[in-house]
């Protein structure tokens, strides 16, 4: 199996250097569920707010990686999102558990469609493994920023309060899932959904976090 360039990049600690040394991903997967939501601006704002409240130096533009690609294995942060069916056969469903495994990390945002498709999805990837709750004091909610109630609610669809779900291999959290938040929709530019700058702020400091907590976990 190829090295992760997530490794690299902890032990270099690249992930502050003076110029921009990798990428991160967007996750293009099949099914027929629209992987490209948000695709224009959401992920390249959160990658400016990070390099300049975090001062991470990662490349301005988004990578597109397809779930069974060998290219997966180069990029150490993969956002996946969509509103729509995700379906993984065997070969995507072994890629991606090595990568998850060899040190990369997963954030899923459900935009509003997605959740009846992950755990199924994510079950083929480890079988062993269930999707837990992470508690409002998990490192996730208190890197650069403080959320110590919990995600925040960016867009109301049902009713419910956001939850945050992890997946834990070997003592490590690969994959963190966002629910009932849309967090990658209050990434986007102001005009797409008029959002307020307050909640704008809070998606993008708690995308911060994530990225974050990523680059620094063990």
């Amino acid at each position: 199996m190829k090295k992760l360039f997530l490794v690299a990049l902890l032990m270099g600690c690249k992930v502050f250097a003076s110029e921009p040394s990798f990428k991160i991903a967007v996750l293009k997967y099949n099914g027929g569920g629209d992987w490209y939501a948000n695709l224009e601006t959401s992920l390249p704002n959160l990658i400016r707010f990070c390099n300049d409240k975090l001062k991470t130096n990662i490349h301005p533009e988004q990578a597109i990686v397809e779930v069974s690609s060998p290219d997966i294995f180069n990029y150490p942060f993969i956002h996946m999102t969509g509103h729509g069916n995700w379906v993984l056969n065997n070969q995507e469903s072994e890629n991606l558990r090595k990568y998850l495994a060899g040190g990369g990390f997963l954030h899923i945002d459900d935009n509003y469609g997605l959740d009846p498709y992950v755990r199924p999805q994510m079950k083929k990837v480890f079988p062993e493994l269930d999707f837990v709750e992470l508690p409002f004091s998990h490192p996730i909610y208190n890197q650069k920023f403080s959320f110590n109630k919990g995600l925040p609610k960016i867009h109301e669809h049902d009713n419910k309060a956001p939850q945050g779900f992890g997946l834990i291999h070997e003592g490590r959290l690969v994959c963190f899932y966002t629910y009932e938040c849309d967090l990658g929709d209050g990434w986007e530019d102001p005009e797409i959904h008029r959002n307020s700058a307050a909640t704008r702020e809070k998606a993008l400091q708690m995308g911060a976090n994530i990225i974050q907590y990523a680059f620094t976990q063990q």
